[in-house]
């Protein structure tokens, strides 16, 4: 994990790679969401049928209610899209086969993987995996297109509205944090800048993981602070039924 890190300072160009790395604590082994070692991939995840064969591999997130599926092919091309209700997957045919599998409470896709989270620790995955694995394979097995409408696009893509510091923002999660986070099965979404606050969502594994606060402050914030120093905090934000909620403040 050190030696990642260490990759992704050095890899920033322009304004970044002027800065000094010894200053910066990236010794430590942890994952950015909880800083635990992931678990390796699972042996026992894979399915195998006689007429179409497709392997699945499992992989733990930080959040014990989530779990990352490994298709072992494209799921989304270049994106990431999260539904946290059976209304937000609308637009996808995959997401709804998921979500009517009992004790499935959120669904979220990446570029390689699925990130299904249950309603509980009630639920045991020994119980829910099957259904999953089975409705993962028989949906890449029909050749319907995982996203059937366009959906609003989330992503901290550059606007011409963006001045120096938000396109810095934007970069160093795009190219630095966002594949870190997405590793662990979840993603952050830039939401905006404002009095030197970065303002962001989390979706997937980390939307309710016990440590997303860790994740902003020690992770995301830190990095953020190393090489932008206009930043002075980390906030996240939720979407509920009224709105925009802040739920938490790391500053």
């Amino acid at each position: 994990m050190a030696a990642r890190w260490l990759r992704a300072a050095a890899g920033l160009g322009g304004r970044f790679c002027h800065m000094p790395l010894k200053d910066f604590n990236l010794t430590t082994k942890q994952p950015l969401c909880q800083f635990a070692r992931r678990k390796p991939f699972l042996p026992s995840a894979v399915v195998h049928n006689t007429v179409r064969r497709m392997f699945i591999q499992t992989q733990d997130t930080p959040n014990p209610n989530s779990l990352k599926f490994i298709p072992g092919r494209q799921v989304l091309e270049s994106r990431t899209m999260d539904f946290s209700t059976p209304a937000a997957a609308f637009c996808s045919p995959l997401a709804r086969q998921l979500f009517r599998i009992e004790g499935v409470k959120s669904v979220f896709f990446g570029p390689d993987f699925i990130t299904v989270t249950k309603v509980s620790e009630d639920w045991d995955w020994n119980l829910l995996k099957p259904d999953i694995y089975a409705t993962i394979m028989d949906f890449f097995a029909s050749g319907l297109p995982v996203i059937t409408e366009e959906a609003p696009r989330t992503d901290t893509a550059a606007s011409e509205d963006d001045d120096e510091v938000v396109l810095m923002i934007k970069e160093l999660l795009d190219t630095r944090i966002r594949p870190t986070v997405q590793e662990d099965g979840g993603d952050v979404i830039y939401k905006g800048f404002e009095d030197g606050i970065v303002q962001l969502k989390l979706q997937g594994s980390c939307t309710s993981c016990p440590s997303s606060i860790i994740t902003l402050k020690n992770g995301i914030q830190n990095m953020l602070q190393f090489y932008i120093p206009e930043v002075e905090g980390v906030e996240q934000v939720v979407d509920d039924e009224d709105g925009v909620e802040k739920e938490a403040n790391s500053t």
